[in-house]
């Protein structure tokens, strides 16, 4: 068994989630893999308001995954949405064309290689809050919500170095 980072979890608000998917441009050819997808709603948004081919959520945690399976029926993308039990870690990550994420600095860190390897040139990697050290962002956007301010990372595999 490989690492299986502790991350809390702290859900995006929605307004991030959607600015997330914006900055990535998010559309009917992207499959969206979001690495430890909570209650689900990255890829809920993505499957109900940008319409992409298909949304995996990797979740380890069983009352997230419960919740997210839950709300996806809720929201009726069952035919989009999927979550998969598991750590990302171990979960092949190549057909995606965005992955997103709400992770740790160091867990970015970690993940790094993996990315590298598995994902083809101009996938784009989206971070909520924690950049990817050493990578380039392609954008960096700030987003306000309640009073608080969110940053968003934009990177895009082959242009990231």
């Amino acid at each position: 068994m490989s690492y299986i980072p502790h991350v809390p979890y702290v859900p995006t608000p929605e307004k991030v989630v959607r600015r997330m998917l914006e900055i990535a441009n998010a559309g009917p050819e992207d499959i969206v893999y979001d690495l430890g997808c909570g209650d689900g709603r990255i890829i809920i948004t993505a499957a109900k308001d940008f319409n992409v081919k298909k949304a995996v959520g990797i979740e380890i945690n069983d009352e997230r995954i419960k919740e997210a399976l839950e709300n996806i029926k809720r929201n009726g993308v069952e035919n989009k949405a999927i979550v998969i039990k598991g750590n990302f870690f171990e979960i092949d990550l190549s057909e995606a064309t965005i992955v997103t994420m709400f992770l740790l600095t160091n867990v970015n860190e970690m993940l790094k290689p993996k990315l590298e390897k598995e994902l083809k040139p101009g996938t784009r990697v989206v971070s909520h809050e924690f950049e990817m050290r050493g990578w380039v962002p392609k954008e960096v956007i700030k987003v306000e919500d309640k009073g608080m301010t969110h940053q968003v990372y934009l990177y895009v595999i082959g242009e990231h170095k």
